[in-house]
């Protein structure tokens, strides 16, 4: 906790203690006091206890050691891709997904005074990527820090009258920073997914005809013979199932095995999901099931 800008600690503290009193009712998440996994913690559940941490590791060690009853984790965006690593961290952590969250996310330059010369902008790698035209349009240098909300402290807290902070509207209201412009992401479709962690599995149910479907997460490494992966996805096709992502990644320095993370609508239970994942199984080394929960918002 001590990584956070000093004058972010005391809320960090507070909220800490208010956490502790109730952990079921906790939900952790990576960031300082405002920061956008703050705001979609309080969209999703607005009676839940929000738990800054600095890191997003720290975030799971919360949940894995009891401290909270779940983990609120962006994992990807609409306009800059890929936000957490959910495919090295979850495994290791031993979680389960068991809910999807979809926010708009809106970006708001802030600095110490509204008639400031803006030379340099700090936020978030992602919040920087995501108003990148905007900040090269005004020939504003960007600086990347731990996240969003994190940077506004900083800057509030520097005397440097030439930089700026990109966050979320709330966290110059929370450290005394003056918003300059609102809304400067490069497009208004900006929207981030954030999935919310937990030690114990889920197996929803469905509502009815109207309801959303489910979602399944899970994580493979095909067999190291051509055409594994086109055998390995043949089975989705046959039996009609909707694969929504499908992403490639290497792990422990081997470049002789690919392993996917991938998301399809459905769950297991469901005969034809059970019959793709068999297939899946007989093309693959390993297959992982990371979570079935309802989808946030409807794919197709």
């Amino acid at each position: 906790m001590n990584s956070f800008p000093r004058n972010a600690l005391a809320m960090v503290d507070k909220m800490t203690a208010t956490a502790a009193e109730a952990p079921a009712k906790t939900i952790a998440f990576q960031g300082a006091p405002g920061a956008n996994s703050h705001l979609a913690a309080m969209e999703y559940a607005p009676d839940c206890l929000p738990l800054p941490c600095f890191s997003f590791e720290d975030a799971l060690d919360a949940v894995k050691q009891g401290i909270a009853g779940s983990a609120i984790i962006p994992i990807e965006n609409s306009l800059h891709g890929r936000v957490a690593d959910i495919h090295f961290l979850l495994p290791e952590s031993g979680l389960h997904i068991v809910a999807e969250h979809f926010m708009r996310i809106r970006h708001c330059l802030m600095a110490k005074s509204e008639d400031a010369k803006i030379k340099t902008a700090m936020s978030h790698p992602q919040a920087l990527g995501q108003c990148r035209h905007y900040l090269r349009a005004r020939d504003i240098i960007p600086v990347a820090y731990a996240d969003t909300a994190a940077a506004a402290a900083y800057v509030a807290q520097q005397e440097d009258a030439q930089a700026a902070a990109i966050a979320p509207p709330l966290a110059a209201e929370i450290y005394g920073l003056q918003p300059i412009a609102n809304a400067i992401e490069d497009e208004d479709h900006n929207m981030t997914r954030f999935v919310l962690l937990a030690s114990d599995a889920v197996m929803p149910e469905s509502n009815g005809p109207d309801d959303f479907q489910l979602m399944t997460t899970f994580i493979f490494e095909v067999k190291n013979i051509p055409a594994a992966l086109y055998k390995a996805m043949g089975g989705f096709a046959t039996n009609g199932v909707n694969m929504t992502k499908l992403e490639s990644y290497q792990e422990g320095g081997s470049f002789s095995a690919s392993k996917f993370y991938a998301d399809i609508e459905g769950g297991p239970g469901d005969p034809a999901v059970d019959r793709a994942l068999e297939e899946l199984h007989f093309h693959c080394n390993e297959v992982r099931l990371l979570g079935t929960y309802r989808q946030g918002r409807p794919r197709s």
